[in-house]
């Protein structure tokens, strides 16, 4: 990007891994197989968005403006888990809302940064019909989000001059129950 462009306007950290994990699993196999499991998780989830945060930051600066917009969940900014078996992925995704904060302190005045935790915009491809339906009936809104509303709301956060370390939730109310 440097080579090409000399700067950077936007980074957009939105990898992730969502995969159950059984505790179990991380349990018995805390030396090998666990740790890959956790290991994967945060380096996909939290280190990449560091990385790229921190490679990104230098362009952004030589401007004077940039954004930084990374994603995590809804539980994670819920500041409590409520689904077993994802143990390294809400670790990885609560870091990302610690990164975000930390990262907007030391990045002001000229670099923004907010994330947005995304709740039910997608049903996941391998969910039944039961788990969807449930999942609905436990959202406000009482439907899914969409790719659309994801998009309005990272515009939202490009085009304003005084947000800065805030955590969005895109998730239909599913926070308030």
């Amino acid at each position: 990007i440097k080579k090409n462009f000399g700067s950077l306007d936007i980074l957009i950290n939105m990898a992730s891994v969502y995969k159950k994990t059984p505790y179990a699993k991380l349990l018995h196999n805390s030396t090998s197989a666990g740790n890959s499991l956790w290991q994967h998780n945060i380096d996909t989830d939290l280190k990449s968005a560091y990385s790229l945060s921190l490679l990104s930051a230098p362009l952004m600066q030589k401007k004077g403006w940039g954004r930084i917009i990374n994603f995590t969940d809804w539980v994670a900014a819920s500041g409590r888990p409520r689904y077993k078996d994802r143990l390294p992925y809400y670790v990885a995704k609560t870091g990302i809302k610690g990164l975000t904060e930390s990262l907007a302190l030391e990045l002001a005045p000229h670099i923004l940064v907010n994330a947005l935790a995304l709740g039910p915009i997608l049903p996941q491809k391998n969910a039944s019909e039961e788990d969807k339906k449930k999942s609905i009936q436990a959202t406000p809104l009482k439907k899914w989000g969409n790719p659309m509303e994801v998009a309005k709301a990272v515009l939202f956060l490009i085009d304003s001059d005084f947000i800065t370390g805030e955590c969005l939730r895109i998730d239909g109310g599913k926070h308030l129950l």
